[in-house]
């Protein structure tokens, strides 16, 4: 017998998504750490917001802080100063509802591809409560998701019989397979080769456009940054704050070939600008 309180429309749809600003909001927050005898000024006086439903990218020159930034939205560190508050309250510990995908994509190699995408039901409430009940339909919804990302034919396939750019739209599907309303994306693409990532980039443009959660997307390529956000912040090097906001007024759904465009070549020339007037200031 299915579980009662499973519905369709637990899960939740793109409209769920937009609202108002501020739905991540980082204030006056300083981040410092030890490293052995020395200690290290990750991030200072950094001031950020974000609205509910945007597609923020973060640049900056190596060692700025933006891996440090994105502990910090998520809730796996705590500010040595500041506030970050998510939907209007303090982060005290790993926030729900998060969704996180890495340059590595780590699937377990003991599970089939599906039963990879599967394992945040089974460890993220409420799903974990409601799948052996309702597995049918959790399996219904990943395979959905699977076909989505091209991966439709490999559901019963190892880890180690996919791609490498395979294995990444696996991982990708991994992370918001439970409909998480933050997606935090340090690098996902970066292992791979050109003409996959790009590929990949058309990937993640279409699951944001279809699912409406907030993106963050930690780069240090400025194409994918360009392609892909709303809005990209440039940091300063380390101690980071944001010293530039993009807006990348580009209209949806972007193509690879608009990358081609002076359009697109202008954003990514400004934004490398900025980074190397970074670069030269420190």
């Amino acid at each position: 017998m299915s579980d009662p309180e499973f519905h369709p429309a637990d899960f939740m749809k793109p409209a769920d998504f937009m609202g108002p600003a501020d739905f991540i909001k980082v204030d006056g927050v300083d981040m410092t750490f030890s490293r052995g005898e020395e200690e290290v000024h990750a991030l200072r006086g950094l001031d950020l917001s974000i609205p509910k439903g945007r597609f923020v990218a973060v640049v900056g020159p190596s060692g700025c802080g933006k891996s440090t930034l994105m502990r910090l939205l998520t809730g796996l560190a705590k500010p040595s100063a500041g506030t970050v508050t998510l939907e209007g309250a303090a982060l005290r510990g790993p926030a729900k509802g998060v969704g996180m995908a890495f340059q590595n994509a780590s699937l377990l190699p003991w599970r089939s591809t599906l039963s990879n995408v599967m394992l945040p039901f089974e460890i993220v409430a409420p799903h974990k409560r409601r799948l052996r009940a309702n597995r049918a339909e959790y399996e219904a919804r990943a395979r959905a998701l699977l076909k989505t990302v091209g991966l439709e034919a490999f559901a019963d396939n190892q880890p180690w019989e996919l791609s490498g750019g395979m294995q990444q739209r696996a991982n990708v599907a991994r992370a918001i397979v439970h409909e998480p309303r933050l997606m935090m994306l340090d690098e996902p693409f970066g292992a791979l080769d050109a003409f996959t990532r790009e590929e990949l980039w058309s990937v993640m443009q279409a699951l944001w456009m279809e699912r409406g959660f907030t993106a963050v997307l930690i780069t240090h390529d400025l194409r994918e940054a360009v392609y892909l956000a709303d809005e990209v912040l440039v940091m300063s090097a380390r101690p980071g704050r944001i010293v530039h906001r993009q807006e990348i007024d580009l209209p949806r759904p972007r193509t690879l070939e608009m990358t081609y465009e002076p359009p697109f070549q202008a954003h990514v020339h400004s934004l490398r600008d900025h980074i190397q007037t970074v670069r030269e200031a420190h």
